[in-house]
């Protein structure tokens, strides 16, 4: 229950970055819901590997390539799907900022939603 409520919330996080920021274009929510699946995947399967592949650059940076890793991730999903849109990499790196930071709130949100007893 859990996953598909944060999977939803994260497609209409999704919407309101394309709403507030021009960069990023979402067609419709059912777009929406495939690229949150999308960049759910990637952060899942290629993040990962991003980050052990890049960690002297990561150490280097004091840990702010982790915000190139995540625009990547969320460039990557929108050149795969058709119904969502990022204009470059300017626009993947303040779009995914936007993104993370919705992510975080809503996972804080059903962090005291469902929590165990």
């Amino acid at each position: 229950m859990k996953l598909l409520l944060k999977w939803l919330l994260s497609a209409a996080a999704l919407l309101f970055v394309a709403y507030i920021y021009s960069g990023v274009e979402v067609k419709s929510f059912t777009s929406a819901l495939i690229a949150a699946f999308v960049i759910g995947l990637f952060n899942v399967v290629l993040r990962p590997v991003l980050v052990v592949l890049t960690l002297p650059v990561t150490i280097v940076t004091v840990g702010l390539f982790l915000f190139v890793i995540n625009a990547l991730m969320f460039w990557a999903a929108a050149s795969v799907l058709d119904g969502f849109h990022v204009t470059g990499f300017g626009a993947a790196l303040l779009g995914s900022l936007i993104y993370s930071v919705l992510g975080v709130l809503i996972e804080s949100a059903l962090g005291g939603l469902f929590t165990k007893e």
